[in-house]
């Protein structure tokens, strides 16, 4: 069986690397548009991954997003130009959607102009994609005056409409970064939001992650968003199972690192990325990655679900998470403990220490400040959920440490549906001083529908952990960031209703961050 599943996965990722560049895969036949198919781009399109002189288009041919494809190979033709009528085509060519791939094309746009924005779209047969817009990257030495971000992550189809995305398509941004948990594992196959949440039909196989995919993209507002900028992304937990860790998931399940595999393949299917099968494996899929935005700001995009230790002290029998004390879970401190794994700690620390750019924002899943669920007394005190950062706080501090002397760190997370803006410090029982100074900011964003707890005991947390400025739990939307040489400034967006995709949206708080002056300030 192992055998069969690597002769299976290289061959995939060899799939992915010919319909990548357009080519035939020998022995598969190649059809237009077959006849008889309705429309076949009702997943639109979108792009990412932008670098200077690049970017990656994406689409998936599929005329019924919870049925199944064709079982052939289909040519598929691409186009992008300056401007939005395709007046001046400056790029053009072919793909092959390759069932193997569901149908997926990704295509790396070269020989761009450094940034610029670019509109592309797909043709099969007679039928034309949507038109999506994106952009390049700026030159490597310039240092552009403003950077527009849309920050946003956990968007459960079961809890509420997409109205989010349809406000971020509206603020026009430069750049949107996805922070996990695209897709969740769980709920009824259907191209409707319900109103109450089913918990049932929860994804194991390829197909099904990719009928759940399928069934998120098939929405309009989602969509809107994708056609507006491009974007980058990380996964989370839900891409794949709740509160994974590593190669274990909640049920311990022997078999989970099969289904993990079929999970990362259906996340690159379905994302505007290159390829990241790694050693032609997507059970060791690299998503990890880097991107500078000129000298104004460079993105350190980790994975913090593949090589982390699990969990500490959780309860016999049974993988995830569970909240735990300090004074009675030595593991919370283990030194050999790590949410990122050691090869993803040293590349993070390359990059950070070998960064020219003005700031350096990493962008991450989870809420990476402390957050005890107690009050603090003493430094053995707290109570503390082991599947985010204070699950690793060995980990934390040794990353928070090597910040020092970095230029202007700005971390960015999602994950606990709540809107955050926190002081980092190395030690978060200490107070401020010389020997422990904040060394970066932190803003986390809510969930775009996912829900959370009461905000009396979000209140309660604020209150409890004095790093933490502000917290809002009771409100779904995304985070706008303006990022300019001298300072960065956050809006937490909120929506009114997050069940309405017609809601409308306000701002709840804004923050700047001055150069050279880590910690957010209200403004």
């Amino acid at each position: 069986m192992e055998v069969a599943r690597r002769l299976f996965l290289a061959r995939t990722a060899r799939f992915a690397a010919l319909s990548a560049a357009g080519f035939a895969v020998p022995g598969q036949a190649i059809a237009a548009r077959p006849p008889g198919t309705r429309y076949p781009f009702t997943l639109g399109v979108a792009s990412g991954s932008p670098l200077p002189d690049a970017v990656v288009i994406w689409t998936r041919i599929i005329d019924d997003p919870l049925g199944a494809g064709p079982p052939v190979a289909l040519n598929v033709r691409w186009e992008m130009a300056t401007d939005e009528q395709f007046r001046r085509i400056v790029a053009r060519g072919a793909a092959t959607a390759l069932p193997q791939l569901a149908h997926s094309i990704h295509v790396d746009v070269q020989g761009l102009e450094p940034g610029r924005w670019y509109w592309y779209r797909f043709m099969l047969g007679d039928a034309v994609s949507p038109v999506g817009r994106t952009r390049t990257a700026p030159a490597a030495g310039s240092l552009p005056g403003l950077l527009k971000l849309a920050v946003a992550s956990c968007q459960h189809w079961e809890f509420g409409s997409y109205a989010a995305h349809r406000h971020i398509a509206s603020a026009s941004p430069d750049l949107v970064a996805f922070l996990g948990d695209y897709i969740y594992e769980w709920g009824a196959y259907a191209l409707e939001h319900p109103t109450r949440a089913r918990r049932v039909s929860e994804s194991f196989t390829l197909d099904e992650y990719r009928r759940r995919y399928a069934q998120y993209k098939s929405d309009r507002n989602l969509q809107a968003a994708h056609h507006a900028a491009p974007w980058i992304v990380t996964w989370d937990d839900h891409e794949v199972a709740n509160d994974y860790a590593g190669d274990r998931d909640e049920r311990l399940d022997v078999q989970f690192r099969l289904r993990r595999a079929a999970a990362y393949q259906a996340f690159y299917e379905h994302m505007p990325i290159r390829p990241i099968a790694g050693a032609n494996d997507y059970a060791n899929a690299r998503i990890y990655q880097r991107y500078d935005w000129g000298r104004l700001a460079r993105f350190h995009v980790l994975d913090n679900r593949q090589y982390r230790a699990v969990q500490a002290c959780t309860p016999t029998n049974r993988g995830g998470s569970t909240s735990v004390w300090r004074n009675a879970c030595a593991a919370l401190a283990d030194p050999n403990r790590s949410l990122l794994g050691p090869a993803q700690e040293r590349w993070l620390d390359t990059g950070l220490r070998g960064s020219a750019a003005r700031w350096n924002i990493i962008a991450q899943q989870t809420l990476m400040a402390e957050s005890s669920q107690t009050r603090i007394v003493r430094a053995v005190d707290g109570r503390f959920w082991n599947d985010g950062w204070d699950g690793y706080s060995a980990a934390r501090t040794r990353l928070l440490e090597s910040l020092r002397g970095v230029s202007n760190p700005v971390v960015l997370g999602g994950d606990v549906h709540t809107f955050y803006a926190n002081e980092l410090r190395p030690d978060f029982v200490r107070p401020v001083s010389r020997a422990n100074p904040v060394v970066a900011t932190e803003f986390v964003g809510t969930s775009v529908t996912s829900g959370s707890r009461p905000q009396a005991r979000t209140e309660q947390y604020v209150e409890m952990n004095p790093h933490v400025k502000y917290g809002r739990s009771d409100k779904r939307g995304y985070m706008l960031m303006e990022i300019t040489p001298g300072e960065t400034r956050t809006i937490f967006l909120g929506l009114d209703d997050v069940r309405d995709e017609r809601s409308g949206i306000a701002a709840l708080a804004s923050f700047r961050v001055r150069d050279g002056r880590p910690g957010p300030e209200r403004i």
